[in-house]
């Protein structure tokens, strides 16, 4: 067998096998160091920074190993890629074949129980002529070997009639189900135990870990390796799958369910349709509440909160017994349990003590959701890791603030593992420049926003558009977009793109493609976005991206820190501050051919002592606090643009 050294090697068969393929230390360096903790069953946190070719360091030691993998990616985008592209092109050119499974959430799945029961409703209802879309659907279930409902091109995710045809673990029956020995959950399920190398999302992973589905066992399995990529989302994941909640939305389905199945076996009795009608009206009653008063919050002496919570808790409980007692039917049993769980998420979240965790509650027009977040999942996640004795590899671009890793270790209970940080082969010094520009007010003042554009502007029209000016939040984006709109075609001829006036892929694709394109956009452009060469050559950063302290759950950590003892500025707001603007920063720099200028406005970064801490988390860019050398910068960078073009380009790592 080859070793690592000779599978990266320049003569090895990656570089045989991949156009462009680059030998890189620092990817040999990840690879060999992610062997190690396959082969002992280690916890390994390893930041990787941008260009380190992570993809590739870590799938060619888990394919050598022989060991069945799990591989988690933060989006179902990047699990695609993985699944179509990255494996299986390793694979071939390694020589190491694997059985891949690509597994996806039961939403994505056709329920053959719940698509009968649609079906029988929407005929009942005179909904469902032959040609309808479910008549297509259900011609396309009677050929379709997983249940993809991706396979139905005329049915996007956002249709109606998609939860009605899938199940969630609250409705879903499992082994009492009639279709279970067809169910397409089970048979996805089945083949990714049977696989050598499964691929699933952060989200997929953690609703596993944090529900356990009865009935489908666990993701895990006997996988003897676990690697997340993307891994600084797990914390605020976790802490989200691990929280209880109880939503309007979650209510209205279990009586539209309750009521399709006690029509259909002629079971509702009038203890249950009335039963029924008390958990609507309590609901009703909680909205209205909540639309009247969207500032309650539990405990409240004023309000009546806590009592129409509890109303709506007794009525769940008192239509778990109606529909026990109505009937034995599978799907009828599944709903009385819906009830009974709902019921004790209401009870959790009303007798929860200061010191569990943030109370939440998100209210609306028409509905609202009700939450207990937990303020510390270090513990638990912990104890899964411990539980489960594999390997645990955990990697992304920002894991650490300079050298330290304790903040996003501490947050998952890792403070056991070994650490690696691993710099990006990227040239910072000659490729890009940090600007921070002297004498702006502080970001409270209300010109801030203005001060801010007046700032970038000259940039924008130095560089001749391919820019991005990122904002912290959406009234600044919103305030800003208003500014701008009828200015920015006096310093570019490109298009200026707005976050929320298009999808966000469309956003990203027109960018791409105009070259000149300025966009204004807000947290979803900060990370997970990739633009290669020189359609982007200058980033803006608003403002330092602490979190809002009007934050729900970060208002909860904070007291909970202060009560421990500890600095919740310093332990909490900070690091995490820090990470995400390295983030932001790292939209700028995606490969060796890349250059360009990012602008770090807020006056904080020089003005306070901890701006030292965001400058330790960047990379090592040259800095400058003189307008003019950005321009001359990005006006060097838009001149070679409109030059012509030379005859050979400079090779990129591949993955």
């Amino acid at each position: 067998m080859q070793s690592i050294a000779d599978i990266f090697g320049p003569q090895g068969p990656l570089a045989r096998s991949l156009p462009g393929y680059r030998p890189r230390r620092s990817q040999l360096a990840m690879a060999e160091r992610v062997a190690e903790a396959i082969a002992h069953a280690e916890l390994l946190v390893v930041e990787a920074g941008t260009g380190t070719g992570k993809t590739f360091a870590y799938l060619v030691p888990a394919l050598l190993s022989g060991a069945r993998v799990l591989l988690s990616t933060g989006t179902r985008t990047l699990q695609d890629q993985l699944y179509a592209r990255d494996l299986p092109l390793v694979a071939r050119a390694i020589g190491a074949p694997a059985r891949v499974a690509l597994l996806k959430g039961r939403a994505n799945y056709l329920c053959r129980q719940r698509f009968t029961a649609a079906s029988s409703q929407l005929t009942l209802d005179g909904h469902a002529a032959p040609e309808s879309l479910l008549s297509r659907i259900e011609n396309w279930s009677r050929t379709t070997s997983t249940g993809d409902l991706a396979e139905v091109d005329e049915l996007a995710d956002s249709h109606p009639l998609w939860p009605q045809i899938t199940s969630t673990r609250e409705n879903c029956l499992g082994t009492r189900c009639a279709d279970y020995a067809r169910c397409h959950v089970v048979e996805a399920r089945r083949r990714a135990n049977e696989s050598d190398v499964v691929i699933v999302n952060h989200h997929l992973l953690l609703a596993d870990l944090a529900l356990k589905e009865d009935g489908f066992g666990d993701i895990l399995g006997s996988a003897d390796a676990i690697v997340l990529d993307e891994a600084h989302q797990i914390p605020d994941l976790a802490t989200q799958f691990f929280a209880s909640t109880v939503s309007a939305r979650q209510v209205d389905h279990l009586l539209r369910d309750a009521r399709a199945e006690l029509a259909l076996t002629g079971a509702g009795t009038a203890t249950a349709v009335d039963e029924l009608y008390a958990v609507d009206a309590a609901a009703r009653a909680l909205v209205g509440l909540l639309a009247r008063e969207p500032r309650v919050s539990f405990g409240d002496d004023d309000s009546d909160l806590d009592t129409r919570v509890g109303a709506l808790r007794d009525a769940l409980r008192a239509l778990n017994a109606a529909l026990d007692e109505a009937s034995r039917e599978a799907a009828i049993v599944q709903c009385a349990t819906r009830a009974s769980d709902l019921a004790a998420s209401l009870e959790a979240i009303l007798d929860a003590t200061d010191t569990e965790g943030a109370r939440t509650i998100e209210a609306g027009a028409r509905g609202f959701a009700l939450g207990l977040i937990p303020f510390d999942v270090a513990e638990r996640f912990r104890g899964i890791t411990a539980a489960h004795r594999a390997a645990w590899v955990f990697t992304s671009a920002t894991l650490s603030i300079g050298d330290d890793f304790s903040h996003f270790a501490s947050r998952l209970g890792l403070a056991d593992a070994d650490t690696l940080r691993i710099e990006s082969p990227f040239d910072y010094e000659s490729q890009s420049l940090l600007y921070l520009p002297a004498d702006l007010p502080e970001p409270a003042d209300p010109s801030y926003t203005s001060a801010v554009l007046a700032e970038a502007l000259p940039l924008v029209q130095a560089a001749a558009g391919g820019a991005f000016i990122l904002f912290t939040s959406h009234r600044a984006l919103g305030l800003a977009a208003g500014l701008i709109r009828d200015r920015v075609a006096a310093f570019t001829a490109g298009p200026l793109l707005v976050q929320g006036e298009a999808p966000r892929e469309q956003l990203l694709r027109t960018f791409r493609e105009a070259g000149n394109a300025v966009l204004l956009g807000t947290t979803s452009f900060w990370e997970g976005v990739d633009v290669q060469g020189d359609a982007l050559r200058l980033v803006v950063i608003e403002k330092l991206p602490f979190a809002s302290p009007d934050d729900t759950l970060t208002k909860a950590r904070i007291e909970i820190l202060k009560r421990r003892g500890g600095n919740a500025f310093r332990d909490y707001q900070l690091p995490e501050a820090a990470l995400a603007l390295k983030q932001g920063v790292g939209r700028l720099i995606r490969s060796e051919a890349d250059r360009g200028v990012v602008v770090i406005c807020d006056p904080r970064m020089t003005n306070k002592s901890y701006g030292r801490v965001f400058r330790a988390a960047l990379p090592p860019m040259r800095v400058s606090r003189e307008p003019a050398e950005a321009v001359r910068f990005l006006a060097r960078i838009a001149r070679e643009m409109a030059a012509p073009p030379r005859t050979a380009t400079a090779g990129r790592a591949v993955s």
